[in-house]
């Protein structure tokens, strides 16, 4: 039996806890209600760790999370604590769900509870501002552990359909395929799908970078703009997404995938999606604090890795006129219009 730690008890890390627990359950997609196994003692150990006790005692009470993922039933196999310490105590697996720029605190407090073996699987998508590090790197930073020990998940995984068990596929990148196996096997169900992948660095960038065009997405759409403006968005976004990948080491071939193409289209066109709902905000004309309002007060992980994004990109000489519009409309009180006219007016060439 596989033990599972679920660090952060977000939308992302609740499905995620409970797509591992559903994995022995023989769970098929469809509908919202669990379906209990042949065997309990089947089902895998997942314990899921909550920075606040009441979310932590309604999992347990009435298995739900009302604040982060409501309408959804977990598993009555999924168990959640304040205490980090018995989260981690055992676990073969430790999914990693805090939010990027809380990582780095968030492991310090953990790394001596973290076993000696464990795998860590990374469900955050950014870039550390401070360092400009991806977030595997920040793992096997902090963590003191070799990179072939974290993994990253990621791929067209928006959590409400996740939860709802509808049929979706996500990828698991390792450089180490044992372990990348391992992970597959706690996520595999009849309704998610797991592949794996060695390329730790595309699977990152390609997760991190969506985030950043979605906001784009988002402002055309706010504008009034159709599907011509937004495809068209999200073929060039890809294009300045795969150059930073290759520039970094990553692999081309993993941008026409799950964690590329797959993540960028379901990000820039779903109004689940924070960063589209924000960039939409954006275009109908309001400013960065009226648009946290519809996001729950949370400014959207695009809005804080563009800067990053825009960063690396110049340091590695990587062209990506969409992000340095984004960054000049949320970090430099540049406005909507205006970047759209100059992302339209930039010097003809050949695609």
């Amino acid at each position: 039996m596989v033990r599972v730690a679920v660090m952060g008890s977000g939308s992302w890390g609740t499905t995620v806890a409970k797509v591992c627990a559903d994995t022995e359950a023989g769970v098929r997609s469809g509908g919202t209600d669990p379906v209990e196994p042949a065997d309990p003692a089947a089902c895998p150990s997942v314990t899921l760790w909550a920075r606040r006790a009441e979310i932590a005692a309604e999992i347990n009470e009435d298995h739900r999370n009302s604040t982060y993922l409501p309408g959804a039933v977990l598993p009555a196999s999924v168990t959640a604590t304040t205490d980090a310490a018995a989260a981690l105590d055992g676990a073969d697996v430790v999914f990693l769900g805090v939010p990027s720029q809380s990582l780095r605190s968030n492991l310090e407090a953990w790394r001596d509870l973290i076993p000696p073996d464990a795998t860590l699987v990374s469900l955050a998508k950014g870039i550390e501002h401070s360092t400009g590090l991806r977030m595997s790197e920040v793992i096997a930073d902090v963590a003191g552990v070799d990179p072939g020990r974290v993994a990253v998940l990621s791929g067209p995984n928006l959590a409400v359909e996740v939860a709802q068990q509808q049929p979706a596929a996500s990828v698991v990148a390792c450089t180490d395929d044992r372990r990348a196996r391992l992970v597959q096997s706690a996520l595999a169900t009849g309704y998610f799908r797991p592949y794996t992948n060695d390329d730790v660095i595309g699977c990152e960038v390609g997760g991190t970078c969506k985030n950043v065009i979605a906001l784009a997405c988002g402002m055309a759409a706010g504008m009034g703009m159709g599907h011509n403006t937004i495809a068209t968005v999200i073929t060039r976004g890809l294009t300045e997404i795969t150059r930073l990948t290759v520039a970094l080491g990553g692999q081309e071939r993993s941008m026409a995938g799950l964690a590329g193409m797959g993540d960028l289209v379901a990000t820039c066109n779903s109004p689940l999606s924070r960063n589209r709902t924000f960039g939409e905000r954006l275009g109908m004309g309001e400013t960065l604090e009226q648009a946290s309002g519809a996001t729950k007060g949370q400014v959207a992980e695009g809005v804080i890795s563009s800067m990053s994004v825009a960063e690396l990109a110049e340091a590695h000489g990587v062209e990506m006129p969409i992000t340095r519009e984004v960054v000049r409309v949320c970090h430099h009180g540049g406005d909507v219009q205006t970047a759209i006219r100059a992302l339209m007016g930039r010097t003809k060439k050949a695609e």
